[in-house]
């Protein structure tokens, strides 16, 4: 991609950039690529990871779910592979992850509900249909709940367009192909 972004050298970003890049190598050993092109903004960064660390009233395994499906959702494979590792540290198996990004799961209701509210939501941008509001609430979620979600879909799909637009190489394994539907309801 010739307008495409370069991975930066730690000389190469702000002050500010740089003690956030020694805060990640301290936290996970590394900087993820997709943080790294966030740096190509002095101000993006910081706001980033303010929004990523924020506290919400999901579970951490809800969390991942959403990550997911909502990856899935807008073909993101960089936050696909990313994701894939931290939601098997989350509780989610392989099986279930497969089953996520699908859209379903069919061994918990309520995070049935969650997963098939985010994807619907992340795929007609916002307009869905009220059922599906009544179903979410009638596992046991609340407005707080789905505020936090919204929230939630809209941080994992500023990561995803950043990915769509800049093509920074994955550096993280692959997350295997979904399965088809069909396939997963066997």
């Amino acid at each position: 991609m010739e307008n495409g972004f370069s991975i930066l050298k730690k000389e190469e970003v702000s002050e500010k950039n740089r003690e956030l890049f020694e805060k990640m190598e301290r936290s996970f050993g590394k900087v993820p690529n997709l943080y790294n092109v966030i740096a190509h903004s002095e101000h993006a960064l910081a706001a980033y990871l303010h929004l990523e660390e924020s506290p919400t009233s999901l579970s951490t395994k809800e969390t991942e779910a959403v990550n997911l499906v909502v990856s899935q959702t807008n073909n993101c494979l960089y936050c696909l592979s990313a994701h894939t590792i931290i939601a098997g540290s989350a509780g989610i198996s392989a099986e279930m992850a497969m089953e996520i990004r699908a859209g379903n799961v069919s061994s918990d209701e309520k995070l049935d509900r969650l997963v098939k509210l985010a994807k619907a939501i992340t795929e007609n941008r916002g307009s869905i249909d009220e059922s599906r509001l009544t179903l979410f609430f009638g596992v046991g979620y609340t407005r707080e709940n789905l505020v936090d979600l919204i929230m939630l879909i809209g941080d994992r799909t500023i990561s995803n367009l950043l990915h769509a637009v800049t093509q920074v190489p994955i550096d993280f394994p692959l997350a295997k192909e979904i399965l088809d539907q069909e396939t997963l309801n066997q």
